[in-house]
């Protein structure tokens, strides 16, 4: 399988990233981001956008790959609607269309967990969140997911970390035993994105528990 990152300067691209490196069954990995990442890998091409609102519709560098891992975002602390709507739905919906929906791909993005699929909530990022998942299952890709992670535990080698990234990472052992539906590790949410796109899954939104589920699949 051959497959394209993005958000790979952060710290959810980079743990899926180190993932699909580790993983055999994968051949290519293509990392589209703004800059380059800094690592050097057979497996490994770097394509450097500045803008995904730029691409364009069916792009040739961007053909003959199986599955887009859409791991780029960004948090919507101090950010107005108009502008979180633009990086997080504008540009994901621009990247996606970039690819050619039609051919025989998985898309999977990663969302979070309380997105709002009605898009009528009061929480601001979980109406787009929403918004953007329910857009990119109109797509006629071959397969859509959307990964609605929780507090996550980074995988160790990780660099691009904030500070946030490192606290709940400290947080994880404690939700993971009192509230384990809302908690999960990064290395087994690339496990999982790598076995739905591979084998398939009966949900379309992958929830907390869907992840920890293909995660132990994977595994065996």
């Amino acid at each position: 399988m051959k497959v394209i990152i993005t958000g790979t300067t952060g710290m959810v691209g980079e743990g899926v990233l180190l993932e699909c490196l580790a993983n055999q069954q994968i051949t290519e990995v293509l990392s589209v981001s703004r800059k380059l990442i800094g690592i050097k890998h057979p497996k490994l091409k770097e394509y450097i956008v500045p803008d995904f609102l730029s691409l364009k519709e069916n792009d040739e560098n961007l053909t003959g790959y199986d599955a887009c891992f859409f791991c780029a975002g960004v948090s919507s602390v101090g950010m107005k609607e108009s502008e979180y709507a633009r990086i997080t739905y504008d540009t994901t919906l621009a990247f996606a269309k970039a690819l050619n929906p039609k051919s025989q791909m998985t898309f999977a993005y990663i969302s979070g967990a309380g997105t709002d699929s009605s898009e009528k909530g009061r929480l601001m990022w979980a109406r787009v969140k929403g918004k953007t998942e329910n857009d990119l299952m109109k797509l006629p890709f071959k397969q859509v997911f959307a990964f609605r992670p929780g507090a996550m535990k980074y995988t160790e080698g990780q660099k691009n970390l904030s500070k946030m990234n490192k606290f709940l990472s400290w947080l994880y052992p404690a939700f993971n035993t009192v509230f384990p539906n809302t908690a999960n590790t990064v290395r087994q949410l690339g496990q999982a994105m790598i076995y739905a796109a591979q084998n398939g899954y009966e949900k379309k939104v992958v929830e907390v528990s869907d992840i920890k589920i293909l995660a132990d699949k994977a595994s065996k």
